[in-house]
């Protein structure tokens, strides 16, 4: 099997290219990166030397791929399948990448803004940093209930990208800055994810580590 996944179960960025894995039902040998283990962060610091997760190895073409959109992108160019993550049609795959950068930036990136400040020390805490990012959270959780009042998925009647993306980032921002009942859209989208066999897949093998995301509720 020449495709090696590096990743961590309980990374959100990590659980894009295993949802368009499982998508694709595309053979791949698993290596869990443990980076508190001396040995296993020094054989993924071969691998990825800045230390972040995910990244592909390909043997059989001799490539290292890092950074979880491009290795969705770098399955969909050589190990294709029946579910078409980037559109063929020009227009519609930047629809596809700019819903993809906008659930990393705008809903991922401050959902970890929050996690990580409650993994600091209690006098390194950013508590404004903190209000900051849950009212990003709220801005882009606005964004997206414009948008999918009308769309069954998030660049429209496909899974794509963009719904691989989105499934972790609304998964963990939803347990950091609940949707409530203000945002009925954005939690029937969350649900129709929660329902994709390949995203239920990713989330059944994740709860083992559960119990170490600090906003664990069970």
């Amino acid at each position: 099997m020449s495709l090696t996944f590096h990743f961590h179960p309980l990374a959100s960025f990590c659980w894009k290219p295993l949802i368009a894995f499982y998508e694709n039902e595309t053979p791949f040998t698993p290596v869990i990166v443990d980076l508190g283990d001396v040995q296993s962060r020094a054989a993924f610091l071969k691998v990825s030397p800045t230390g972040k997760m995910p990244a592909l190895r390909d043997d059989a073409r001799n490539r290292t791929v890092l950074e979880s959109t491009i290795v969705i992108e770098y399955l969909a160019t050589h190990y294709p399948g029946p579910v078409e993550f980037i559109p063929a049609e020009a227009d519609l795959a930047l629809q596809v990448r700019q819903a993809d950068r906008f659930y990393d930036f705008y809903v991922q990136a401050p959902m970890q803004k929050i996690v990580g400040d409650r993994l600091r020390p209690q006098d390194k805490t950013d508590p404004f940093g903190v209000e900051e990012a849950r009212a990003q959270l709220r801005n882009a959780y606005a964004i997206v209930e414009e948008e999918m009042r009308s769309k069954i998925w998030a660049a429209g009647h496909t899974f794509t990208m963009a719904d691989c993306a989105a499934s972790p980032a609304l998964f963990y921002a939803n347990k950091v800055e609940p949707f409530g009942d203000s945002y009925p859209a954005v939690k029937r989208y969350h649900d129709r994810l929660l329902k994709r066999p390949s995203f239920a897949r990713v989330i059944e093998e994740a709860q083992p580590y559960f119990k170490f995301f600090p906003y664990n509720n069970g």
